[in-house]
């Protein structure tokens, strides 16, 4: 989509063209008294990447996101967002926005109205203001809301308009604390139809903060996972889950009368599963790779097996790692958990 019409003072300054990282970290530190809350993280993302955050209760989102977006100070280390630096908090507000974990909302403001006065907040003309709330009210579903009362909106609406105010400011970066928190099915997956399509039509970097796995392989192209203030996994969803959560089972085909002498085989190694059988089917077999060695091993050891043993493979399929693995064993022994 076009850029909001508006004066040249109400459109923050554009970042540097030759920037190459959306957002930059290093070495951020933030510690509560005695407890700490981010340790020594180091972050660079990509211009236009939709960044999963991850982590167990406790583990630190917040506060990063709250320090990338400089409602915190960090206690050590550096940063920009959008080629701004963390020396300059002013500059940096100019290119983010925010949907906070907790966003409060007036009740007696109409969708309209509330969208304005941000607007205004940011040195729209009276008359722009009004330009750009019914825009973005478009933009985010609402449009036949614009003159209702913000308290008669459902969550998900709110959580709609909510994304609608971190737009208001034509931000590089938007940071999203947990935007589906609270919302049904339906509501979940029109806010990410929504994270998806603003990061695709306007360019923008996303950082969604979440709990919830399932959003993070559907929305986002890449993954960050912390634990205990510390990032524990950084990549694709295919590469966190390779990373972490490797394939540990298969199920081999065989013909049925060959099963006994195949298990025998298999069980020489140590890769047939406690239930050898795969969903009753008598020519097929269950194996269990062991948690040293990559999946393209195990499966080589296993076909290398039948067919010494003079058994013919009818197939091989290797069952694959979910990031609910690797989130689990990244963060095993976590507090929260």
């Amino acid at each position: 989509m076009g850029v909001i019409e508006g004066p040249t003072e109400a459109v923050p300054a554009p970042a540097d063209s030759t920037v190459r990282a959306a957002i930059e970290a290093h070495g951020l530190h933030k510690a509560y008294r005695d407890r700490l809350a981010v340790s020594s993280i180091d972050l660079e993302v990509a211009p236009g990447t939709i960044l999963g955050l991850l982590g167990p209760n406790g583990a630190g989102k917040t506060t990063l996101i709250r320090m990338l977006s400089t409602v915190l100070t960090p206690d050590e280390g550096s940063f920009a967002v959008a080629g701004a630096a963390h020396t300059e908090p002013e500059l940096v507000r100019q290119r983010v926005g925010v949907l906070p974990e907790s966003p409060g909302y007036p009740r007696n403001q109409t969708c309209a109205e509330w969208l304005g006065y941000h607007a205004r907040l940011y040195g729209a003309s009276r008359n722009d203001a009004r330009a750009t709330a019914e825009h973005l009210l478009s933009e985010v579903g609402l449009n036949e809301r614009s003159g209702s009362l913000i308290a008669g909106l459902s969550r998900g609406m709110r959580q709609r308009l909510g994304i609608a105010r971190a737009l208001v400011n034509d931000p590089i970066v938007v940071f999203l604390d947990e935007p589906t928190l609270g919302l049904d099915p339906l509501g979940q997956r029109q806010v990410l139809d929504l994270v998806q399509r603003i990061a695709r039509d306007r360019g923008v970097t996303v950082v969604l903060s979440t709990h919830v796995l399932g959003e993070v392989e559907l929305a986002c192209n890449r993954v960050v996972i912390l634990n205990r203030g510390r990032v524990v996994a950084d990549g694709t969803v295919a590469e966190v889950v390779r990373q972490a959560a490797a394939a540990r089972q298969a199920v081999v085909k065989v013909p049925p009368y060959l099963r006994t002498v195949a298990v025998g085989a298999l069980s020489a190694h140590d890769l047939v599963a406690v239930d050898i059988t795969h969903d009753g089917q008598p020519d097929e077999i269950t194996l269990q790779f062991p948690g040293d060695e990559l999946p393209e091993q195990s499966s080589a050891l296993a076909l290398r097996c039948l067919l010494d043993a003079g058994v013919p493979v009818l197939g091989l399929s290797v069952e694959g790692g979910r990031l609910s693995d690797a989130f689990l064993a990244v963060t095993r022994g976590s507090d929260d958990g």
